[in-house]
C-alpha cells in the first residue's frame, strides 16, 4: 500500500469512527485507538502535503484563525416561524391550510431545539460552507469553526445530490454546559449564562481550536435545493440520516391536529428528559408540493408552525420603571427587577409595553411581579402577587415629558404608544434613525456599529445619515477604540453602501410603517424615490397592500423639508435612489393589474422562478382563486378543488408554455 493509500485508508476509518461515537452514539473503538488513529494520520499528512483535504479527519481539532467573518447571502432565505400557543391557534392555521391545498394534509412533529440555526452547504458529497441564520437573507460564513463539530459530516455518505443546503441547530448539550462551567469555576472565571448563548457564541470564537473544544453537537432537520427527488419532509429527516447527518429520532409523522397536540403533551412532560434544550415543537405539511403551493409570507412559511411549550414563569420584587425612547420617538416603559433565573437566564429586565398595560395591570414600584418568556425574547410581566404589595404603594403616574430631551410627549388618536415629537433634536432618535440606516437589512455598512454611531452622535460628528458621507478619517481616528485600521475600514464601508440597490435604500430611511416588503413593493410600482416623494396619499393606496397608515406615513415622511433636504444629499453623494437600469431591463408591464395562480408542478421553470417571472412582468401572484383571478398557470398534478374552482369562476388555466408564450 502506497503512502497516499495509507493516508486515504486512514481517513476513511476515522470518518466512519467519528460517524460511529458521535452520530450513532455506538462506538467500536476505544478513545485510545482513535487517537492513534489519529496521531498517525497528522504525521503522515505532515511529511506529505501534497495530499491535502480541506476536509480530513484532522482539521476537526481546529487552529486556523479567523480576525473577520465574511457575510453570505443564503441561497435559499432562512426564515422564522410563526408560534402557536393552544389547539385553537393550531386549528385556525390548519383551516387556513385546507383552503389553500387540495388533497389529505399529513404533519411531521420535530422538536424545536433551542441553539443556533446553521445552514450548510455540500457540493458532491463534501462540506463546502456553514452560515449563520443572520437575519435570514444573509449570515456569516462559520465554515472554519463549524468542521471542528464531530456530529458534522465533512464527507458523505451513499447516494446524496450533487449540490444542497441543509439546515439545522447547533446546540450545547446539558452535560457539556456543565462541565464547562465547572471549569470556569475552578479556573475562577465567571459561568456561561445558559447552553443557547454559549453555542451560538462558540460559532464566532476567532481561534477555531478554541471552538473544538467545546462539545458542541449538530442536529440538521431540513434539506433545500433544486430537484433533490424528495417529495415528503418525513423523507427529508430519513434520507439526510442515510448521508451521514445527525437527525434526531424523536421526529413522527402524524395524521392530524389532535395527534400532533398528544406528541406536544408527551414532549411537554418529557422534555427534561433530553440531552439539549427544547422550548416546542416545529409542524411541517409533510407533502412539499403542499408545502410549494402554500408558500410563503413575508416573515415566515405558511406550512410550518411553532408551537411553544407553556411559557416559564417567576416572581420577583419591581425595583424601577425607566423609559426608552426609540428611532421614531415611540416611549417604551422598561421594568427594573431584582434578578431572577427563568428559562435558563437571569432576567433583570421586562417590558412594560405602553400606558394602558401598566394601568390595566395596575403595576407599580415595589410591587411582587410575575414574570414570563414564552415566544417573546424580550420578558413580560403577566401580573402583579397583590398580596404581597406594600399598602402605602401608589398608583404608576406615566410620564408626561421625553426623558431624553424634555419635550411634552403626544399619544395620537387610535395609537397604544406615547411619541416625543421632538424628531430632530432628541438624541436617542437620531442615533436610532442612524442606527436603523446602517444596519443589515438596510445599507449594510461594514466597519459601523451601532455603539461607534452614538459616539459619532454624542462627539456631534454627525446629526444624520447623510452627514455619514462626509466623514473623513482623520475625523474619527481620535474616537475612542478606533485603530487606523478601523477608521479605513469604516470610510470604506460608508463609500461601498453607495452600491446598495434602491429598494434597501427606501427601507433603511426609516420611514415609519415601511418595513423590508413595503419598500420593495413601493420601489417596484414608483421605480424612483422622487416619483414616491411626489405621490399623492390616494396614490399610494393604489399600489399593492399599501394601506391608508402606510400612505399617510410615507406622505408626512416627504412633505418634510428637513427629509427632503436629507434625500437629496443622498442623491447628491451618489446613493442610489432608483431601480438601476440593469434591473428595469429585466421587468415589464407585460401582466399588469393581472393576477395569477400557480398550481402544480413545472418543467422548464421551477415554482419559485415562475412567480419571480410573473412580478418582474409587473403580474401579482395570489396562493388561491377568487373572480379577480386572470389565470392559473397549470403544472402536473394541478390540485382537483383549484381545476373545480378555476372552472366554477370560469377564470382561464394555461400551460406553462402558455404563460411563457405571453411573456416573450
Amino acid at each position: 500500500m502506497n503512502t497516499e493509500q495509507q493516508i486515504n485508508q486512514l481517513r476513511e476509518e476515522l470518518r466512519q469512527h467519528n460517524y460511529n461515537y458521535y452520530v450513532l452514539d455506538a462506538p467500536t473503538i476505544s478513545d485510545y485507538d482513535f487517537d492513534m488513529k489519529l496521531k498517525e494520520l497528522q504525521k503522515l499528512e505532515e511529511e506529505h502535503p501534497e495530499f491535502y483535504d480541506s476536509n480530513s479527519p484532522t482539521l476537526r481539532v481546529g487552529g486556523e484563525v479567523t480576525k473577520n467573518f465574511e457575510t453570505v447571502v443564503h441561497e435559499h432565505r432562512m426564515y422564522s416561524l410563526d408560534n402557536s400557543y393552544s389547539r385553537e391557534d393550531l386549528l385556525d392555521w390548519e383551516k387556513r391550510i385546507k383552503k389553500l391545498v387540495d388533497g389529505e394534509v399529513n404533519y411531521t412533529c420535530e422538536l424545536k431545539y433551542d441553539g443556533a440555526s446553521i445552514s450548510l452547504t455540500y457540493e458532491n458529497g463534501e462540506l463546502i460552507r456553514a452560515v449563520t441564520r443572520g437575519d435570514g437573507i444573509q449570515g456569516d460564513n462559520v465554515t472554519t469553526n463549524v468542521k471542528t463539530i464531530r456530529s458534522v459530516p465533512l464527507k458523505l455518505k451513499g447516494n446524496f445530490p450533487a449540490k444542497f443546503d441543509i439546515r439545522g441547530e447547533i446546540v450545547l448539550p446539558y452535560d457539556g454546559f456543565a462541565k464547562m462551567n465547572q471549569e470556569r469555576l475552578a479556573a475562577g472565571e465567571e459561568p456561561y449564562a445558559n447552553p443557547r448563548n454559549t453555542a451560538s457564541g462558540s460559532l464566532k470564537l476567532q481561534d477555531s481550536s478554541e471552538t473544538a473544544k467545546r462539545p458542541l453537537d449538530c442536529l440538521l432537520y431540513s434539506i433545500k435545493g433544486d430537484r433533490l427527488g424528495i417529495i415528503t419532509q418525513y423523507e427529508n429527516l430519513e434520507k439526510a440520516r442515510q448521508w451521514g447527518f445527525k437527525v434526531p429520532v424523536e421526529s413522527k409523522l402524524v395524521q392530524s391536529i389532535d395527534e400532533v397536540l398528544e406528541y406536544v403533551a408527551y414532549w411537554d412532560e418529557h422534555r427534561h428528559d433530553l440531552p439539549y434544550e427544547t422550548d416546542g415543537v416545529v409542524i411541517k405539511v409533510n407533502d412539499l408540493q403542499q408545502q410549494e403551493e402554500l408558500g410563503y409570507t413575508a416573515k415566515a412559511p405558511r406550512w410550518a408552525m411553532a408551537y411553544k411549550f407553556k411559557a416559564e414563569q417567576a416572581s420577583t420584587v419591581l425595583q424601577e420603571i425607566t423609559y426608552q425612547v426609540g428611532r421614531t420617538g415611540a416611549i417604551t416603559p422598561v421594568a427594573n427587577l431584582d434578578p431572577v433565573l427563568l428559562a435558563g437566564t437571569t432576567v433583570k429586565r421586562a417590558s412594560l409595553h405602553n400606558a394602558d398595560q401598566i394601568e390595566k395591570l395596575d403595576i407599580r414600584v415595589g410591587d411582587t411581579v410575575f414574570v414570563e418568556k414564552g415566544g417573546e425574547i424580550i420578558p413580560k410581566i403577566i401580573g402583579v402577587d397583590f398580596q404581597k404589595r406594600d399598602q402605602s404603594s401608589v398608583p404608576t403616574q406615566y410620564i408626561h415629558q421625553c426623558p431624553e430631551c424634555g419635550t411634552e410627549l403626544i399619544r395620537k388618536e387610535g395609537e397604544a404608544q406615547h411619541y416625543c415629537p421632538n424628531y430632530q433634536g432628541c438624541n436617542p432618535q437620531i442615533i436610532g434613525r442612524i442606527q436603523h440606516y446602517i444596519s443589515r437589512k438596510a445599507m449594510d455598512i461594514e466597519g459601523l456599529g451601532g455603539e461607534t454611531v452614538a459616539l459619532l452622535v454624542n462627539e456631534d460628528l454627525i446629526k444624520n445619515y447623510a452627514d455619514l458621507y462626509e466623514l473623513k478619517k482623520e475625523q474619527v481616528i481620535p474616537l475612542e477604540r478606533m485603530a487606523e485600521k478601523s477608521a479605513d475600514n469604516l470610510i470604506v464601508g460608508i463609500q461601498k453602501s453607495k452600491e446598495i440597490p434602491f429598494e434597501r435604500v427606501l427601507f433603511a430611511l426609516g420611514i415609519r410603517y415601511v418595513g423590508e416588503t413595503v419598500a420593495k413593493k413601493l420601489a417596484k410600482h414608483y421605480k424612483s424615490i422622487d416619483a414616491i416623494m411626489t405621490a399623492s396619499e390616494e396614490e399610494l393606496v393604489n399600489v399593492d397592500e399599501i394601506g391608508i397608515k402606510i400612505a399617510q406615513s410615507v406622505n408626512e415622511f416627504f412633505t418634510s423639508e428637513e427629509n427632503e433636504a436629507l434625500v437629496n444629499r443622498l442623491k447628491n453623494y451618489g446613493v442610489q435612489l432608483e431601480i438601476s437600469a440593469e434591473k428595469l431591463a429585466n421587468q415589464t408591464d407585460t401582466l399588469s393589474g393581472q393576477t395569477f395562480v400557480v398550481s402544480g408542478v413545472f418543467e422548464k421553470v421551477s415554482r419559485n422562478e415562475l412567480k419571480k417571472l410573473i412580478e418582474d412582468n409587473g403580474g401579482k401572484v395570489s396562493s388561491s382563486i377568487s373572480s379577480k383571478t386572470a389565470y392559473v398557470v397549470a403544472g402536473q398534478n394541478m390540485g382537483p378543488s383549484k381545476l373545480e374552482k378555476a372552472n366554477k369562476l370560469e377564470v382561464p388555466i394555461i400551460s406553462e408554455d402558455e404563460f411563457l408564450d405571453k411573456i416573450k
